[in-house]
């Protein structure tokens, strides 16, 4: 049984900071509290009691949001939920929406938070691959000497191992910004051991601008997570694609690219199998989405990752 004594909700962040203060090592912040019980389980036997349950759902800052077409800002509180109902949203964060679909079920979509997602650094989260794709850093805010400062950190210099960041003591998890990124076409994939409520073996997270005729490469931006200990974003397979022709050929080498980076500890050549169907299924998909040329994603092509 997971137990609490006191539970705190702060309506500003001077009050949460003042709560932290009071109950210094002997609290936990929640928002959307989806992973609490799962963390009192993992590894532990018997009850479980957290003296202090600090919500700072409640916080306004940290439930904004808003997209224009360069930049992106979400309070740490906002619930996946949001990908699926805020069309301005969607339309600037082109694979949130797929990745939104895929995340747990409607009850636990409309609580768990974006900022949880982050701060628990699990090496199969859902969100994090997204975020990086859309070269996101995170606002940290801590108070020190009667003031609030605050700092950015890129999000994938931020997580720096399962279930372990960068987070500093006594700081919070404001805010994420990245780039907005409307016209890009969005592909996300995932595999699980079971059909719902699946958590990720691998997943994929693409994003793809054509040039004018849709028959080129302008942008592509991969991130993957699950195959290692930290999401990663594959640099190396975007320079090889940007800027040239959708080919089924070069498609088929960019998806081998990634495949050497599987260093999960188990199911190591069911992984490498699904990154390489993953990528080309996650671009063709995405450059589909994207207006791709009709004759440059020959049927062929489409029905064989579709």
């Amino acid at each position: 049984m997971l137990t609490c004594d006191e539970y705190l909700t702060p309506r500003t962040l001077d009050e949460a900071f003042a709560a932290m203060a009071t109950h210094r090592g002997r609290y936990r912040v929640v928002a959307g509290a989806t992973d609490t019980l799962p963390w009192a389980r993992q590894g532990r036997a018997g009850d479980v009691n957290i003296p202090v349950l600090i919500d700072v759902s409640k916080i306004p800052e940290m439930n904004e949001r808003g997209a224009n077409d360069r930049r992106v800002r979400l309070g740490a509180a906002m619930p996946f939920q949001r990908f699926l109902d805020d069309a301005n949203l969607g339309r600037a964060m082109p694979c949130m929406p797929r990745c939104a679909v895929w995340f747990a079920d409607d009850q636990i979509r409309a609580q768990a938070t974006i900022g949880g997602n982050i701060i628990n650094a699990s090496p199969a989260a859902d969100g994090t691959p997204c975020l990086i794709a859309h070269d996101a850093s995170v606002e940290l805010a801590v108070a020190r000497g009667g003031k609030i400062s605050r700092r950015k950190v890129a999000l994938d210099k931020f997580i720096l191992g399962p279930s372990k960041t960068a987070l500093e003591d006594g700081e919070l998890l404001i805010a994420i910004e990245c780039d907005a990124l409307p016209g890009y076409g969005g592909s996300f994939e995932k595999v699980g051991h079971r059909r719902s409520l699946v958590i990720s073996l691998v997943c994929l997270a693409v994003l793809v601008k054509l040039d004018a005729a849709g028959k080129k490469f302008e942008d592509v931006r991969l991130a993957i997570a699950g195959i290692g200990p930290v999401p990663q974003r594959l640099t190396q397979v975007e320079k090889f694609l940007r800027g040239t022709p959708i080919d089924a050929e070069r498609l088929a080498q960019a998806a081998d690219m990634p495949v050497e980076l599987v260093a999960s500890r188990t199911r190591q050549d069911y992984r490498r199998d699904v990154v390489r169907g993953f990528m080309m299924r996650g671009l063709i998909n995405a450059a589909r989405r994207a207006g791709a040329d009709a004759q440059a994603l020959t049927g062929e092509l489409e029905a064989a990752y579709a």
